[in-house]
């Protein structure tokens, strides 16, 4: 009987996004059989399959302590979990993003705000010379609770952030003018190697770039400063399965934005090769750990 891999999902992608489905046939042809899983079905028997892949789990966000709770179940079950229980745990939290920025990546400028200071958010973007903001949740997927901010609306974004530093965490980021004129890049590692990389770009109008909200993206080489910081990044850290570094540039610095190692979307249907180079990394991982 061939390895068994469950391709975790949310339920309102049960039968896996059409992007992830085209890793099915690959993992296939490599002798394991996959098929997708809700990861907060509790009737499902995890225990019963090789391995867990995270793929589309978009609403993990809303129940954290949940999903982190399954990951713990995951793991004391012996069940192997790609990416690994560690690398999950602390990639759930964007606070990750202290932790590279003090291992010398370049982040884009950010606010970090803890539950019991007096922060005023127009004061703040004056100080800072910023004449734009986002503000983010520190806990967060598809641009979910995301504002942008401005000294005119600031006031009233004050609610916001004040909520959100209050439960799971606010962050503020600043507003990189560069994602409207030139785009926000995506750089996708399998195994810690690079596969492809997209160029996103937002709506008309709106400032995320998530197609979500009419934002595109297209298959693009990235230039040489985001290669080189996305590759550094991704290996400075423990081995991971697959990755997904967001960025941009700015005076011709990669400026990391987020790496998303929990259930980034991979644009696999944007290259030929990619759904063979992830099917490679889920395999080789499964093997080592058999």
């Amino acid at each position: 009987m061939p390895p068994r891999i469950a391709l975790a999902t949310s339920a309102k992608y049960s039968a896996l996004t059409e992007d992830d489905r085209l890793l099915l046939n690959p993992l296939n042809e490599r002798g394991l059989a996959a098929e997708p899983a809700v990861w907060n079905d509790r009737t499902f028997a995890w225990q019963s399959y090789d391995a867990v892949v995270l793929r589309s789990c978009w609403d993990y966000h809303l129940q954290p302590e949940e999903f982190l709770r399954w990951i713990a179940s995951l793991e004391a079950a012996g069940v192997p979990i790609f990416n690994s229980a560690a690398l999950i745990r602390w990639n759930a939290n964007k606070i990750y993003l202290r932790d590279l920025e003090a291992q010398g990546t370049a982040i884009v400028p950010t606010l970090w705000s803890e539950p019991g200071s007096t922060v005023e958010l127009q004061e703040q973007l004056h100080e800072l010379s910023w004449e734009k903001a986002v503000i983010k949740p520190r806990i967060s997927a598809t641009a979910y609770r995301t504002q942008l901010v401005t000294a005119e609306n600031a006031a009233s974004a004050q609610i916001l952030f004040d909520e959100l530093r209050s439960c799971v965490g606010v962050m503020v980021q600043k507003f990189m003018d560069s994602i409207t004129t030139e785009g926000e890049w995506s750089l996708m590692f399998f195994g810690g190697q690079f596969s492809h990389a997209v160029l996103k770009m937002p709506g008309t109008g709106d400032f995320r770039v998530q197609n979500d909200f009419g934002g595109t993206s297209r298959i693009v080489d990235p230039p040489r400063p985001a290669l080189e910081t996305a590759t550094r990044t991704v290996r400075s850290l423990e081995p991971s399965v697959y990755a997904r570094v967001d960025g941009v540039i700015e005076s011709g610095q990669f400026l990391l934005m987020e790496l998303e190692l929990i259930e980034p979307a991979l644009f696999l249907e944007s290259h030929p090769a990619a759904p063979s180079r992830f099917a490679d990394a889920i395999a080789k991982a499964l093997s080592s750990r058999r």
